[in-house]
């Protein structure tokens, strides 16, 4: 039903109700500044947290010998990176948008929180962009990742795991092993399945690194069982940092839409002059008064 249908008293005061409730558009120049500096402040603080250590993607060995503890550190450092990252950017949209008509606190909060919510989407949208194209760079830059027919999925997981498997004394420069190390990766990955890995597949893993490094038959498969075993540690090891990684991803992308809520009407408050909410006056006096001790 349009407004030129209805009576002149009802048309009234459905102006009335919409010039109660303000307007309801986003305003999209604060949304874009606050998303990019959100953007912006989570790349300098992810690339700080991997540059001191505090990652746990990494595929070199030394993420052999982390221990959980240093996983749930990385885990917790990246929420707070998101909480912060996502903060700054709420406040900014908060803080520069446009003063609203006059109208309840409450309508004016709900508008400013809005507006930290999209500036939070906005930047979720754009560090996928960023973290897909920098993947695709460094992909390009580094032929040996590129796919091949001659390649496995376990060789960046387990490729310290195969140089123990064909480490030879002896061997022909000329010999190449990408076939053999594809094969033989693709039967370690197998040693965390279920069932594990089967017989038949032990025993052509014996024979294939016999073949390639010249060692005897027992010492082959010893050194083929001390191998099944690390595979076996480490791909254990990277399930566990996959599920912290996740699990720390969804909670800072969740907390950090709290937070840009939280903050954006805090810049909303700013903005008008408006007293800020009680638990961040509280907190404000009780830095006051520890500054002001001796």
């Amino acid at each position: 039903m349009s407004m030129e249908s209805l009576p002149p008293a009802s048309r009234a005061d459905v102006e009335a109700y919409r010039a109660e409730r303000g307007p309801r558009h986003l305003q999209w120049s604060p949304i874009l500044l606050g998303a990019f500096a959100a953007t912006a402040m989570s790349f300098i603080l992810v690339t700080f947290g991997a540059s001191v250590g505090l990652g746990v993607t990494s595929a070199s060995p030394t993420w052999r010998d982390a221990s959980a503890a240093l996983w749930i550190l990385s885990g917790i450092y990246l929420i707070l990176q998101a909480i912060i990252s996502f903060g700054l950017g709420g406040y900014i949209a908060g803080w520069v948008r446009n003063p609203p008509a006059p109208g309840p606190v409450e309508q004016i909060e709900q508008a400013d929180g809005l507006h930290g919510v999209a500036v939070w989407a906005l930047a979720v949208v754009m560090g996928a962009v960023l973290a897909t194209l920098l993947g695709a760079a460094s992909l390009s830059r580094n032929p040996s990742a590129a796919t091949s027919a001659r390649t496995s999925a376990a060789e960046p997981l387990l490729s310290y795991e195969l140089d123990r498997l064909y480490r030879a004394g002896r061997r022909a420069p000329n010999i190449d092993l990408s076939s053999e190390r594809a094969e033989a990766g693709r039967i370690l990955l197998t040693a965390s399945s279920h069932d594990g890995m089967s017989t038949d597949d032990r025993t052509y893993l014996i024979q294939q690194v016999a073949g390639a490094t010249g060692l005897a038959a027992a010492d082959a498969e010893r050194r083929v069982d001390n191998v099944i075993a690390n595979a076996k540690t480490a791909i254990a090891r990277s399930r566990r940092s996959t599920i912290i990684l996740a699990f720390s991803v969804a909670t800072a992308v969740l907390l950090g839409a709290i937070a840009a809520w939280a903050a954006a009407c805090a810049g909303g408050r700013h903005r008008d002059g408006a007293p800020l909410p009680e638990w961040m006056v509280h907190s404000n006096s009780l830095d006051r008064r520890r500054a002001a001790l001796p």
